[in-house]
C-alpha cells in the first residue's frame, strides 16, 4: 500500500473525530455499524494466548467462508461491497440505450455481452476460429516467432513476457523489459519440486490440458499427446526460471543490454523483427529480468519442432481466452485454477465475473463515475492530513534510530521527504477514445481491450517516465508503494471501513487506515525498497555497517515467520514474506507514534481504552476464513502472509501492545524482548 508540517491543522481534524463518536458513516452518508463490534470478538479467548482469535473469531463465525471464495476476510467483504456499488453504476448504464462509441456505449455493450449467456453459448469457439486458423496454417520457425508476436500484441505473455516500465538505474526513462514467463502453473516451483502437492498440481493440470484440447474437437489421443507437449516445453521454461526468493533481489533482475547484446546472448530468435511487429521497431537498451532464461529462449525455438509449437500456441490462445466463451470452457478453466489450485467450491456468479473484466478494460473511465458517486472531498482532504502526520511520526522515528549511522539517516530523511503521495483517483483521466468496442462477441471485445492496454505500454518505451500516471484504478480495493517513483497511493475504494471511517474515532482510523499508511511508507525502506533512493534509481546508498545491522534485525523477522506452522507440517515462508512483514510492524509502529503525537484522549469506548481499540482495528482488518488449498497456494505463492499471521506476526513485536492488553511472560503472545524485531 502507499504515500508536513500540518500538524496544528492535523490536532483539530482529529479531535472533530475522536473521542465519544461511536459509529460511523460511510461515502453514501449512511449511518454504519460501529467500528469496533462486540460481536466481531471473542472474549471467552485470552489476548495474550491467541490475539487473532480474541479479536476476530466473532467476525469469523459471523462471516462463513461462501462456496465461491476461497478465502473471505473483511478485505474481500469491502471488495464486496465495492462491487456492489460498481454494479449499481454499470446496471444503470447497460440499461439505457447510449451514443455509438461513447464511454457508456463501450461499458454496456461488453458488459451486456459478457451477461448473454444465451449469445454465449450459441457463438461458442466461432469467435475464436480466424486465430485457430491461423496457427494451423503456420509452416515455419519464422511463422511461429511472428505469431509470438501477434500474441504478445494481444497481452498474452506467450514464451515470456515483454513490456515496458522504469529503468531502475534511470528511473525517470521507460525502457523495454523481457523476463521469464510462458508457463500455465502460477509458480515454476510446481513444475519441479517433487512434494506431493506439486505432483498432484503436474497431473491434474496436464488432466485439464487435455480436456480443453478435446472440447476443441481432438480426439483423445490427439490430447492426450498435445497435453504432454506443453507440460514438457512448459517445464523445460520453468526449469530455466528464477524462484520467486531470487526475483526478491531487484540487483538480480536487472541486466540491462543493448540490442546488439541481446542478439548475441539469445541469436535464434528474431527479437529485432519482434520489436518492430509490436511498433516498438528498435528499444536501444532493454533490461533482462532473468538472462539466462531469455538465453533458453534461443534454444528452445532452434529444438522444438513447428508442430509442438502449433500446439503451444493453441494452448496459449485457448487458455488466455476460456474464461469469455462458453460455459464448457468456462467451467474447465475454474475445475483446474478454482477447484484444484484454490479449493473454491463454486464459481463466482456472473455478474462479478463480467463487472471485474468490465471495470479492467475500461478503468479509470468507470473510475471517474465510481469516484463522482461514492468518494467525497473530505475523504481525500482527511487522508492527506493522516498521511502528513505518518510522515512526520516516521522522520521522527528515523531520527531516533540507535543502530544507524548519520549519514544515511539523513539520507532517509531525504527519501521520506521526496516520496510522493497519491489519494482517491488521477488527476488527470485516461483517454479511451481509442478503445474499440463492437457488439459482435464478449471474447473479441476482450482481446481488443488487452490490445489497447498492451498498445498503451509499448507506446511509453523509450519515453520519460509519466510521473502522474496511476496503476491501480480508483475502484480498487487496495494500496501501493512504487519504489521506481519513490511514491505511495491509495485508490479511493479502499478508503472505506474497515480501513477508513470518514467519521470515526482517531484509535480506529490510526490502528486501520493508519497502519496501511505507515505499511506504505514502510515499504520504501524494506529489504527491496530500501536499495532505491529517493529518486526511485537502484542504487546503494547506505553504507557497510547500517546495511549489516539492518539485515540482521530483518533475520530476526525471517526466523519468526518461519516458526509459524500454516498447516500440518507446512511453515510459513519468512524469506518470502519478509518485505510485507517488515512492512506490517513499520506500519504498525509509525501509526502508532503519530497516533499518539495526535491523540491525548484516555477515555473508554464500549470498555476499551484508545490504544486498545487502535491493536483491535489493526486486527479486524486481517479477520478471514481460508481454505486449506488457499493456505498452501498462497504460502507457496504471496509474498504476503496469511491474515492470521499478519495479526500474531507483527504485534508480538510491539511493547506497546503489550502494555495495552497486559501481555505476560509465558504467554503465547510473548517475546522476550531479546528476541523481538526491531527495525522502523
Amino acid at each position: 500500500m502507499k504515500n508536513k508540517s500540518l500538524f496544528l491543522t492535523i490536532l483539530l481534524l482529529l479531535t472533530m473525530i475522536s473521542g465519544t463518536i461511536i459509529s460511523c458513516v460511510d461515502f453514501a452518508g449512511k449511518k454504519t455499524e460501529p467500528a469496533i463490534k462486540l460481536t466481531d470478538l471473542d472474549l471467552t479467548v485470552d489476548p495474550g494466548h491467541d490475539f487473532d482469535a480474541y479479536a476476530n473469531n466473532g467476525w469469523k463465525k459471523l462471516n462463513p467462508l461462501p462456496a465461491d471464495k476461497a478465502r473471505f476476510g473483511s478485505f474481500d467483504k469491502l471488495i464486496e461491497k465495492a462491487e456492489k456499488q460498481l454494479n449499481e453504476l454499470i446496471k444503470e448504464t447497460a440499461s439505457t440505450k447510449n451514443e455509438k462509441g461513447t464511454i457508456a456505449y463501450k461499458t454496456a455493450t461488453l458488459f451486456n455481452l459478457g451477461m448473454d449467456s444465451v449469445r454465449l453459448e450459441k457463438q461458442g469457439i466461432k469467435p475464436l476460429v480466424p486465430f485457430f486458423q491461423e496457427i494451423e496454417n503456420i509452416k515455419s520457425i519464422d511463422d511461429v516467432e511472428i505469431e509470438i508476436a501477434k500474441f504478445h500484441a494481444f497481452g498474452f505473455s506467450t514464451l515470456f513476457s515483454f513490456y515496458g516500465s522504469a529503468d531502475s538505474k534511470n528511473s525517470s526513462k521507460v525502457i523495454a523489459q523481457l523476463s521469464q514467463g510462458g508457463i500455465g502453473l502460477p509458480d515454476r516451483d510446481y513444475y519441479v519440486n517433487e512434494d506431493a502437492r506439486s505432483r498432484e498440481l503436474r497431473t491434474k493440470y496436464v488432466i485439464y490440458i487435455q480436456k480443453i484440447f478435446q472440447l476443441l474437437g481432438d480426439n483423445e489421443p490427439s490430447a492426450i499427446k498435445s497435453a504432454q507437449t506443453i507440460m514438457n516445453l512448459e517445464t523445460r521454461l520453468a526449469k530455466a526460471s528464477m524462484t520467486r526468493l531470487e526475483r526478491r533481489d531487484p540487483n538480480k533482475t536487472y541486466n540491462k543490454l543493448t540490442t546488439k547484446e541481446l542478439l548475441a546472448l539469445s541469436p535464434t530468435f528474431n527479437w529485432n523483427r519482434f520489436f518492430i511487429l509490436l511498433g516498438v521497431n528498435d528499444p536501444g537498451e532493454i533490461n533482462l529480468g532473468q538472462p539466462a532464461f531469455i538465453q533458453e529462449i534461443s534454444a528452445v525455438i532452434k529444438e522444438v519442432p513447428v508442430e509442438d509449437w502449433k500446439t503451444y500456441l493453441r494452448w496459449n490462445l485457448i487458455n488466455s481466452t476460456a474464461s469469455y466463451l462458453s460455459d464448457n470452457f468456462v467451467n474447465a478453466k475454474f475445475d483446474f485454477y478454482g477447484k484444484v489450485m484454490t479449493g473454491v467450491e463454486k464459481m463466482r456468479p456472473r455478474w462479478k465475473r463480467v463487472l471485474g473484466t468490465t471495470s479492467g478494460a475500461l478503468s479509470e473511465a468507470i473510475g471517474q463515475l465510481y469516484v463522482a458517486k461514492y468518494f467525497p472531498a473530505e475523504a481525500k482532504q482527511r487522508m492527506i492530513k493522516l498521511v502528513d502526520n505518518l510522515k512526520i511520526s516516521l522522520g521522527e522515528r528515523i531520527k531516533n534510530l540507535e543502530w544507524m549511522g548519520a549519514e544515511t539517516k539523513a539520507k532517509a530523511l531525504e527519501k521520506l521527504k521526496a516520496m510522493n503521495v497519491k489519494i482517491g483517483y488521477p488527476d488527470k483521466w485516461r483517454d479511451y477514445s481509442g478503445l474499440e468496442i463492437v457488439d459482435d462477441s464478449y471474447v473479441l471485445n476482450v482481446i481488443r481491450s488487452d490490445q489497447f492496454e498492451t498498445a498503451f505500454n509499448y507506446s511509453k518505451i523509450n519515453k520519460p517516465v509519466d510521473k502522474a500516471q496511476w496503476y491501480m484504478s480508483p475502484q480498487t480495493v487496495n494500496a501501493y508503494y512504487s519504489p521506481d517513483m519513490n511514491e505511495i497511493v491509495f485508490p479511493a475504494a479502499i478508503l472505506q471501513p474497515p480501513f477508513f471511517f470518514l467519521d470515526g474515532d482517531d484509535a480506529v482510523n490510526y490502528g486501520a487506515i493508519g497502519v496501511v499508511i505507515g505499511h506504505e511508507m514502510t515499504h520504501g525502506f524494506d529489504d527491496q525498497g530500501r536499495k532505491f533512493d529517493k529518486d526511485g534509481n537502484l542504487t546503494d546508498w547506505w553504507n557497510a555497517e547500517d546495511s549489516k545491522l539492518f539485515e540482521e534485525r530483518a533475520k530476526v523477522l525471517v526466523d519468526q515467520f518461519n516458526s509459524f506452522v500454516v498447516l500440518d507440517s507446512v511453515h510459513a515462508d519468512g524469506k518470502l514474506c519478509l518485505g510485507e512483514n517488515i512492512a506490517d510492524l513499520g506500519g504498525l509502529s509509525v501509526s502508532y507514534h503519530a497516533f499518539k503525537l495526535a491523540n491525548k484522549e484516555t477515555a473508554k469506548i464500549d470498555g476499551f481504552t484508545p490504544d486498545q481499540r487502535f491493536y483491535l482495528a489493526y486486527s479486524h482488518v486481517w479477520a478471514s476464513n481460508i481454505r486449506d488449498k488457499e493456505i498452501l497456494r498462497r504460502t507457496k505463492e504471496d509474498p504476503h502472509s496469511l491474515g492470521k499471521y499478519r495479526v500474531l506476526g507483527p504485534l508480538k513485536n510491539i511493547p506497546e501492545f503489550y502494555a495495552a492488553f497486559n501481555i505476560k511472560p509465558g504467554q503465547p503472545m510473548y517475546l522476550e524482548e531479546s528476541k523481538r524485531a526491531k527495525i522502523w
